[in-house]
């Protein structure tokens, strides 16, 4: 916890011994790169800091767009207090000390900001313990997230505050920010292929740009080397000019992708989004997990070869480890996707628990119940149970296995793969069944 703007003076200052990206931190809402559609004459960020009245909000973005800059400002803004609490490695200790200090400063007619960085990393309880201070209006409370607010943020805490989207920052942005950099590093020049360079491998994050053209330019006047093309780039960056987000949207809008791609039927789009994700850094067994789930989700009984296959490709990764065994998961990936389709477990097993949580704890009809005992004979346990081995086709016709009053019917087999054998099995049962006059 950080009750105070110590640090945000100090890059005020632009003292040489902070990170480029901290020298740079802007000063006045005026400095803030990018986010226009928040920022412009008449958008919602600029009103609410013209308002003189601030409200609770989530900041909702990638990393480097200025989620933690914007808060800061917001507290000088409205000369507040800012105290800023990180999700990651703060726990109730924090809070509680947050809450203190804001009541502090509310004794002396001064406002808090509480700014919580990746919110989403509170539990429930943790996140609902700001609500009381919320609402009384103790501290104006923003919180900062990679993640989907909608489903990492609980209803409640998200009912009080405003959600801003903060967008990755465009190559004219990010032109702008080296452009400041330079100012710092007045004996350096960077060629404009080594700018777009940059900037592509930067992908909107600023924080990042700016890291790295510290880094190259460091690295450049320990060469005593004054220009920067693209080659010098790579070589002094020596790490994957690829991003690849591990816990943002970015990652799971190419799961999604490769997902979708299986159980559209599209093989090669399957396989480029699996490359795709491995190439940018992805941990091979989750991919294992996803495509497991794939297979149950997507394909499930109209090919059950699916799954075994899924789960084979994940032990063989497993033994084998990259990238030998990366080839079994592409190989499960391809007959997913050629595989034929069907939800309709997946579908019926979502109707079930919504059907058993609306009816309760329903009896256990006694035809149906265990009778180990005596007592439990002569109370009627199992009497009139058919056992199906013993009656014609394996099946016992007309007989009821939902509790009295109860029935539905949740799984619904396609008319594709081994599904439509078993959708012709299930129709001779219940013809059997309306013989012997069960509904």
């Amino acid at each position: 916890m950080h009750p105070s703007n110590d640090l945000f003076t100090g890059a005020a200052t632009g003292s040489p011994h902070l990170p480029l990206a901290e020298r740079l931190r802007p000063k006045t809402l005026d400095d803030v790169v990018g986010q226009a559609h928040l920022l412009g004459p008449g958008k919602p960020l600029r009103v609410a800091f013209e308002s003189g009245r601030p409200h609770s909000m989530i900041f909702w973005g990638p990393p480097g767009v200025g989620k933690t800059t914007l808060a800061r400002l917001m507290a000088n803004g409205f000369d507040a207090q800012f105290i800023a609490i990180s999700a990651v490695l703060g726990g109730v200790k924090d809070i509680r000390e947050a809450v203190v200090a804001a009541q502090v400063a509310q004794g002396q007619g001064r406002r808090t900001i509480l700014f919580v960085d990746e919110v989403h990393r509170f539990n429930k309880s943790q996140q609902d313990a700001f609500l009381p201070y919320v609402e009384s209006g103790l501290f104006t409370f923003i919180g900062a997230t990679t993640e989907n607010p909608s489903f990492e943020v609980n209803s409640a805490l998200l009912s009080r505050a405003r959600v801003y989207v903060l967008e990755p920052l465009e190559q004219k942005d990010l032109l702008e920010l080296m452009g400041r950099a330079m100012q710092w590093l007045p004996d350096i020049r960077f060629e404009d292929d080594a700018k777009a360079q940059l900037c592509a491998w930067a992908d909107g994050d600023a924080r990042r740009l700016l890291n790295a053209v510290e880094v190259v330019a460091e690295s450049a006047m320990a060469a005593k080397r004054e220009v920067i093309d693209s080659q010098w780039l790579e070589t002094s960056l020596s790490q994957n000019l690829r991003r690849f987000d591990k816990g943002g949207d970015a990652f799971y809008d190419q799961i999604s992708a490769l997902h979708k791609s299986v159980r559209g039927s599209d093989p090669d789009a399957a396989l480029y989004w699996f490359a795709r994700m491995l190439d940018g850094g992805a941990d091979p067994r989750y991919l294992a997990r996803r495509i497991v789930r794939m297979a149950v989700e997507d394909i499930g009984l109209a090919d059950p070869r699916a799954t075994q296959l899924a789960l084979q490709g994940a032990d063989i990764y497993e033994r084998l480890g990259s990238p030998e065994g990366e080839l079994a998961l592409a190989q499960a990936v391809v007959y997913l996707a050629c595989a034929a389709k069907s939800n309709a477990v997946y579908t019926a097993y979502k109707a079930a628990r919504s059907y058993a949580a609306q009816h309760g704890s329903a009896p256990v009809p006694l035809h149906l119940r265990n009778a180990p005992t005596q007592l439990m004979k002569q109370l009627g346990h199992g009497q009139s149970y058919r056992y199906a081995h013993d009656e014609p086709h394996g099946y016992a016709a007309g007989v009821r296995y939902f509790p009295d009053g109860l029935g539905a019917r949740f799984y619904k087999p396609v008319d594709r793969g081994l599904e439509g054998k078993i959708a012709e099995k299930l129709a001779f049962l219940r013809d059997l069944d309306q013989k012997q006059g069960k509904s």
